[in-house]
């Protein structure tokens, strides 16, 4: 009896995302409508559905964070992969012609193990944007576009992440044996009055390159739950996501 009733309350909630669209519902029917079946399914208030839509985000960006902070998240991964910034590529291959491309992929491999040192940090982050969103976040990230939660991430979480992301990636470059002497030439660099010139800054282009790979994994996570709200979440948020199909 209880198996067949868990299956009628999980097809139920499969069906209501295109009855709810199918209507054109509006959001306080939305919302009304996910209340009730939030109480079919054991979610039996408004506060209970917010919550379930708090931790279906939470999950989504801890998996964003943890995949990239493994070993090789960075390193291995053709979307994430870290390089030397464009504009030093040409100098790169001349060196590497003059037998330095040892040193020029030490340099890169460290970039890549910053990000993702660093990436440990997103985790806590992240836990504390999605603890502290109100109600009309969680229900505007529900009816916002496609990319809703990653721009809601980005907006609340950047600042600090580059202030905890910088240090470590700092430290994590300070391996390479001609950091310090880097460091005054990229002082005198930038001090001289020349226009244009190119970025040669590795912290930040380390850092600017660790958050864009970041919060584009988020957003992949963000079109998992979307696309099959109740495989990547709960059969609740199924209810709730589905509905924007």
């Amino acid at each position: 009896m209880k198996s067949t009733k868990k299956l009628l309350v999980s097809s139920f909630l499969l069906a209501l995302p295109l009855s709810l669209v199918a209507c054109n519902a509006t959001l306080p029917q939305i919302a009304e409508t996910g209340a009730t079946v939030a109480g079919s399914a054991g979610y039996n208030n408004q506060a209970s559905l917010i919550r379930g839509i708090k931790e279906a985000l939470e999950l989504g960006s801890n998996r964003a964070a943890t995949s990239l902070s493994a070993t090789g998240g960075y390193a291995n991964s053709p979307l994430y992969r870290i390089e030397l910034p464009a504009n030093v590529q040409p100098l790169a291959s001349k060196l590497r012609q003059f037998g330095l491309g040892g040193q020029l992929d030490k340099v890169e491999a460290l970039m890549n193990q910053g990000a993702e040192k660093a990436a440990v940090e997103a985790k806590s982050v992240f836990v504390d944007a999605v603890r502290n969103m109100s109600v009309t976040d969680a229900l505007g990230i529900v009816r916002g576009s496609s990319t809703a939660a990653t721009d809601y991430f980005r907006a609340q979480t950047e600042a600090s992440l580059r202030q905890r992301y910088l240090p470590i990636i700092q430290q994590n470059l300070q391996q390479i044996g001609f950091y310090n002497q880097y460091q005054q030439l990229l002082g005198t660099y930038k001090m001289l009055p020349i226009a244009n010139k190119p970025d040669l800054d590795l912290e930040q282009h380390v850092l600017n390159a660790a958050l864009d790979g970041l919060f584009k994994q988020v957003a992949v996570e963000e079109q998992l739950i979307r696309k099959d709200p109740v495989g990547r979440g709960s059969q609740i948020i199924g209810a709730v996501f589905g509905q924007k199909k």
